[in-house]
This record gives C-alpha cells, sequence and structure tokens, in this order.
C-alpha cells in the first residue's frame, strides 16, 4: 500500500513526509524533526528534478535523506545553539541573589541569629547578630534558604 502510494504521488511523497515531520516538530517541539522535515524537502526538491533518472532510485533517495537529515541538523544546532552572552537580567532566575545590598526593615526580631524581613512581597527568613523588630538591615549575602543580614549603620 504505502509502494503504491509513493509511485502515485511520485516526488510528492517526499514534500508530504516533510509536512508531516514539519507539523509533527509543532505537536511535540523539540528543535528535532524540523531538521528532518527539512532533509526531506530538500529530497523532495531533488525528487522533482531526476524522478525520472535510472540513477534515481529509491535506495539513493533514502541514502541522500539519510545524509541530509544528519547534515541538516548539525548544522540547524551549531547555528541556533545557545551562547554564553551576557543576559540584561542575569540574577532573573536567582532571587535570592538579587536581594543582596537591598535594605529592609525587621518584622520580627533577631534573637539567637534567626528572624524575618519582609522585601517587596515575600517574607525572608534572615540570620544575623541579634537585632530588635523595627531595625533596618543590608542584606549581606544569600545562602540558599535564608539571607545574611547585617545592621545598617547610622
Amino acid at each position: 500500500m504505502i509502494q503504491q502510494l509513493v509511485i502515485t504521488l511520485g516526488p510528492w511523497s517526499w514534500w508530504i513526509l516533510g509536512l508531516i515531520l514539519l507539523a509533527a516538530e509543532l505537536a511535540a517541539p523539540g528543535v528535532f524533526l524540523i531538521w528532518v522535515g527539512l532533509a526531506a524537502m530538500v529530497v523532495g526538491a531533488a525528487s522533482l528534478l531526476l524522478w525520472d533518472q535510472a540513477a534515481w532510485s529509491w535506495q539513493v533517495q533514502l541514502m541522500l535523506f539519510a545524509a541530509l537529515a544528519v547534515a541538516i541538523t548539525l548544522a540547524g544546532r551549531r547555528v541556533f545553539a545557545r551562547t554564553d552572552g551576557e543576559s540584561d537580567e542575569p540574577l532573573l532566575n536567582r532571587r535570592g541573589e538579587s536581594l543582596v545590598g537591598r535594605t529592609a526593615t525587621l518584622a520580627e526580631p533577631i534573637r539567637e541569629g534567626r528572624g524575618r524581613i519582609r522585601l517587596d512581597d515575600t517574607w525572608w527568613s534572615v540570620s544575623g547578630p541579634d537585632l530588635p523588630a523595627g531595625m533596618r538591615v543590608r542584606v549581606a549575602a544569600w545562602t540558599g534558604n535564608e539571607l545574611i543580614v547585617e545592621p545598617v549603620a547610622g
């Protein structure tokens, strides 16, 4: 059945395969099927020109498709690879680190090295020297689960 369909459609079978792969990329994005789909489209374009040639057998087409799929995938990954360039928001996903240097007022006193502050819309556990509630503190560091604060001079 598939062989009869390919014979009937001729070179357009590669175009249909390419479009199916591109549509599958939309359904399951991962930026892989797009390259394989493009390889199928290139083989389809070559098939439009070479379909009646004796040397253009299905084996040659399949080998060209496999080679192009690998080559286009490698080239696409290289061209669209992530760069480690500078971001305009380097602390975007490291919120605690972005708070270092900010000042706040202690909402709860620091007793035995532990207290709480409110920055923006979040309550943060803090550690530092024992200080009364209402004292201005500066965030000196972030340990991953709490902020380390120090009193603001003045």
